[in-house]
């Protein structure tokens, strides 16, 4: 689960981390009202779940509150990456010396969390490292010790810190490390974590990600499920068990398992088509899932052609003929669908298909065979 900004910093704050002081506004009224609480000049930062805020014009400076006001009103008419905005972090500004950057995050390959820290911040960490490799530092982190003091300021030092602010850095980092672990954080980001001219160490912004797996321990992370901010095709897939991301393109996919599922939008890709969805029915759907899954891809109203490409395991071909077929009833859709059946019960799942003999519906044997045939027929629609 991604956080927005002000919530990262909300769990920043919890452990000890220096934040500046900040209110969210849901509409134009309540922003410059913040701003009058906090006294100018402010921040003016959109909250929306994606990076490049800035670039896009999603983070202004106000002088006084009608400046504040025009910025409210222009950002929340914004759209970043796809992303409307629809709540806005009014912060007091800061004075900044230097920006820094700080993470942890969980290194799957090392199977341990990773500390990275550059005095090189405020950009992209990925240009730092191509471009200042020297003053990004990385260390591995030992579950079972932690982040220590001695190590966070070894780490501070190799990234190049002012000498003056190494204790400060240091302390930044064992409290992020904090936050990464005993909140069941996957990344816990700061960019730019600031130095102020008196020498202060806060983090300016926060960028985390929270384990879904380990929600059952923490209840008190349920507020920060922004289902308002989420796509509602998303979720609507998410409350009915489906793993659904819409996309950008006009053929709907429908797959049993995410590795097939992405092989399959790699497929589509490379014969010329464009995917409109990922949507994994998981192992072991039966008809009701396959008709649900199916009334989502058809929800969209981009989707030109559907692929269906099952290779039964646990998924039973039959029960996917069953449920594709109880969609056609409930449903009628004018599109065509591609269908690629094999393993568990496929015999009799195309069986099903032929008998029940839908418009429409393409029978295909490969799943290159299969992503030809639909970018085909989403063309022809067109």
């Amino acid at each position: 689960m991604d956080l927005l900004e002000y919530q990262g910093k909300e769990l920043f704050r919890k452990h000890g981390l220096a934040v500046s002081e900040g209110a969210v506004a849901n509409d134009v009224e309540e922003a410059v009202a913040a701003g009058q609480r906090l006294g100018f000049p402010v921040v003016v930062k959109a909250q929306v779940l994606t990076g490049g805020r800035g670039k896009a014009g999603g983070v202004k400076i106000a002088a006084d509150p009608q400046q504040l006001r025009h910025h409210a009103e222009t950002i929340l008419a914004l759209e970043i990456r796809g992303h409307k905005v629809r709540r806005l972090w009014i912060e007091r500004a800061s004075e900044i010396a230097s920006e820094y950057y700080a993470a942890v995050l969980l290194d799957r390959s090392a199977r341990a969390p990773l500390v990275m820290f550059s005095s090189e911040g405020g950009i992209d960490i990925e240009e730092v490292a191509r471009a200042h490799p020297e003053k990004l530092a990385r260390r591995h982190v030992s579950y079972l010790t932690g982040l220590t003091r001695e190590e966070a300021v070894e780490i501070a030092r190799a990234g190049q810190s002012a000498e003056d602010v190494v204790e400060g850095v240091a302390q930044a980092l064992c409290r992020l490390y904090a936050v990464f672990k005993e909140e069941d954080a996957t990344l816990a980001e700061i960019n730019p974590l600031i130095v102020t001219p008196q020498r202060q160490v806060r983090a300016l912004d926060a960028k985390v990600t929270l384990d879904d797996n380990a929600r059952f321990r923490h209840p008190d992370h349920e507020p920060y499920a922004n289902l308002d901010l989420i796509d509602p095709l998303e979720r609507r897939a998410k409350e009915e068990g489906v793993q659904y991301v819409q996309l950008d393109g006009d053929i709907g996919i429908l797959g049993n398992g995410a590795g097939l599922v992405m092989s399959t939008l790699d497929v589509v890709a490379q014969v010329g088509g464009r995917p409109a969805n990922f949507l994994d029915a998981g192992g072991g759907a039966n008809a009701e899932k396959i008709r649900q899954a199916t009334e989502l891809i058809l929800s969209n109203p981009a989707v030109k052609a559907v692929l269906f490409n099952i290779f039964g395991g646990i998924t039973r071909c039959d029960e996917v003929a069953k449920g594709l077929i109880e969609a056609f009833s409930a449903l009628k859709p004018a599109l065509p669908f591609v269908v690629r059946l094999d393993g568990t019960r496929a015999a009799e799942g195309r069986e099903l298909l032929a008998e029940a003999n839908l418009p429409g519906v393409h029978p295909a044997a490969g799943m290159e065979e299969a992503a030809r045939l639909a970018v085909e027929l989403a063309a022809a629609r067109r």
